[in-house]
């Protein structure tokens, strides 16, 4: 109480906090944002954060329903998302400007006034850009002492066009309206890997007014390389090869490729490296011919290989002996035992191994590999965008009654949630989540040397062990992609997790497990594509588990047939909405086109969801609480105001 009275030092200040609190618990909750496995493809990620995936054309349809056409509803959507394309094109064929303006701000005003009327005027207020705060508060506020409103806001609006400032006032109302429509957002992991934008899309979620982040495998790994750990690194550099992403780490983030390229060309100079080549859909010139490329693919991967060797040994408890590959190849022979059986190799060039200590990097490779470390742990830019996803992000999150994570829960056949090893200790469930978390923040905040080790090593762990619950697949077969021309190796079973959460009886263990229940309560995860192809849904266990990875990346589409799921919770509700492939922002603006297909209502509310249903209105109704002791005590005289 005497803490709180420093911040409330008399009975009408504490009296005016509950007041403006208890309006805030009446509102609408604002609007949540679920987007996972993006996957580097900077410009959908783009265009769904700026049409909040429908949010913005629903508000324009709320609005104006039929007082407009459908084209011109569509037109404006294309104003909000790109102002400044969409203006560039419409002068080009508008003879009346000025009225276009007027009457274009006319409908931004009236969108801008339904997207804030969910929020109180102080969160308005601190949205609103510097320059044009004072004027846009003055067009989307109610103001009652105003007798002629319309001849108001007419010369507002008049002054606006007349002073040469239409254009940037459209654009700020735009951003505005993009910002507002969506009060928080949530990544459920894999921002990066596969499409070549990651660096973009990491340079917009800093800037992100409200948002969490759950790591996915691919962020771990990537957080692994920042952290310096080396199998991390080059697992990192082999998948931007693969995938055909050397830009990402040569442009995007400054990491010299050279020692590894003039290695691989020094190594492999005799191999032609056929089983190592691009994958993906990205228009790359003659990749595939590429023989510098291909070198610098099987060189890294190799180094790799060892590096994951060396983990493994050092490390039993992980549990992964199966995954010591290099020695089981027979390299006279050219054959590897692997499960139980053996198999041809397709490629039996191994220049850098010694069959005797096959985990071992040959001077040159540790060169190269320590190389490439430095300029990952002293790349300012790429450790900025960790310190992003350490600050917020983490392994899980419970928020307003659902718990969101990447990929599973790791779990038995019986139903049982599976112990799992970590530096000798058994954890499960919640537990597990728990403790990996601690051990990443260890690797970049520990003062102890040993435990920083600890947390950079189980970073790859997570990334590709069988029980970590950002992978749950048994194996990662890239070792046999590589070598093996049996398809049925190359198979990753997932977890029994995926086959169990169709049970309500598992997923409410689950919610339960990180204290959730009832039935408002949900699991939402990504991590595993649904083929909507195949007639899967992303909405199980009678709604109360939404899967929402539906391909974002173009390596995904031709087997799942959408370009992703993104979920919307508002207080009506949740809403699902599948995307058409998104070509560009050019043709976005060109045709009016969004790529918005399809939404479908996972849950409706048949009364509107307020704030104070939230986990914000229960902080609330605590600090109301606290406000009413505090005058309580203020008149029984247990604490004295301090100013009258």
């Amino acid at each position: 109480m005497e803490q709180l009275s420093e911040m409330y030092p008399t009975i009408n200040k504490a009296a005016t906090e509950i007041i403006n609190l208890q309006a805030i618990v009446n509102l609408p909750k604002g609007t949540e944002h679920f987007l996972s496995d993006i996957h580097g493809e900077y410009e959908a990620f783009s265009h769904v954060l700026k049409n909040g995936s429908g949010a913005v054309r629903k508000k324009i349809e709320d609005v104006f329903g039929k007082a407009l056409s459908e084209s011109d509803k569509a037109g404006l959507a294309t104003l909000i998302y790109y102002p400044k394309k969409k203006m560039e094109i419409v002068k080009q064929t508008e003879e009346n400007m000025s009225l276009w303006y007027k009457t274009t701000l006319y409908r931004l005003i009236e969108v801008c006034k339904t997207v804030s009327s969910k929020y109180t005027r102080s969160k308005v207020r601190k949205a609103l850009p510097e320059d044009y705060s004072y004027v846009i508060e003055e067009l989307i506020t109610e103001k009652p002492e105003v007798l002629n409103k319309e001849a108001y806001y007419e010369a507002i609006v008049n002054t606006v066009v007349e002073l040469g400032q239409a254009e940037q006032f459209i654009v700020v109302l735009c951003e505005l309206i993009q910002q507002l429509a969506v009060d928080h957002l949530h990544v459920l992991g894999d921002i990066y890997d596969r499409g070549a934008g990651s660096h973009l899309i990491m340079d917009r979620l800093c800037k992100y007014h409200s948002l969490d982040i759950q790591w996915g495998n691919h962020d771990i790994i990537w957080m692994g390389a920042a952290a310096g750990n080396l199998a991390c690194v080059a697992t990192v550099i082999r998948n931007s090869i693969r995938y055909g992403n050397l830009d990402l780490l040569e442009e995007g983030y400054g990491i010299n490729m050279l020692p590894l390229a003039t290695f691989a060309m020094k190594a492999y100079a005799d191999d032609p490296c056929e089983k190592f080549v691009f994958k993906g859909t990205q228009s790359i010139t003659n990749f595939e011919e590429n023989e510098m490329t291909r070198k610098m693919h099987k060189a890294i991967a190799m180094i790799r290989f060892k590096l994951e060797g060396q983990l493994i040994k050092k490390y039993p408890e992980y549990g992964m002996e199966e995954r010591l590959v290099l020695e089981k190849i027979d390299y006279e022979n050219g054959t590897v035992e692997l499960e139980g059986k053996t198999f041809k190799m397709l490629d039996t060039n191994f220049p850098t191994i010694d069959p005797a200590d096959p985990y071992k990097l040959t001077d040159e490779e540790y060169e190269v590999i320590t190389r490439l470390r430095s300029s990952f742990l002293h790349c300012e830019k790429l450790q900025t965008h960790v310190q992003l996803l350490l600050k917020k992000g983490g392994m899980y999150k419970v928020y307003n009654g659902n718990l969101l994570f990447h990929g599973c829960i790791p779990m038995m056949e019986d139903g049982s949630f599976a112990k799992v090893n970590i530096y000798g200790t058994e954890y499960s469930g919640k537990a597990l989540f728990d403790v990996l978390e601690l051990y990443v923040r260890k690797a970049f905040f520990s003062t102890h040397e040993e435990e920083r080790e600890k947390g950079a090593d189980i970073m790859w762990y997570i990334w590709t062990a069988p029980y970590s619950p950002l992978y749950g697949r048994k194996k990662m077969a890239t070792f046999e992609r590589y070598f093996l021309a049996e398809e049925d190796m190359k198979v990753e079973v997932k977890n029994c997790y995926y086959e169990l959460i169709n049970k309500p009886e598992i997923a409410d263990k689950i919610l339960s497990e990180f204290g959730l229940s009832g039935d408002r309560a949900h699991i939402i995860n990504g991590h595993v594509p649904v083929h909507r192809m195949k007639g899967e849904s992303p909405v199980k266990c009678n709604g109360k588990v939404i899967v929402i990875d539906g391909g974002f990346s173009k390596a995904y589409r031709s087997r799942t047939g959408i370009a992703g799921y993104t979920l919307i919770y508002n207080s009506y509700g949740l809403t699902l909405t599948a995307h058409e492939p998104f070509e560009s922002p050019e043709t976005a603006v060109r045709d009016e086109r969004d790529i918005v297909s399809k939404r479908e209502a996972v849950e409706f509310m048949d009364k509107r969801i307020l704030v104070g249903d939230t986990d914000s209105g229960e902080k609330i109704r605590r600090k109301i609480d606290d406000l009413k002791m505090l005058i309580s005590a203020y008149r029984s005289g247990e604490i004295i105001e301090k100013d009258k």
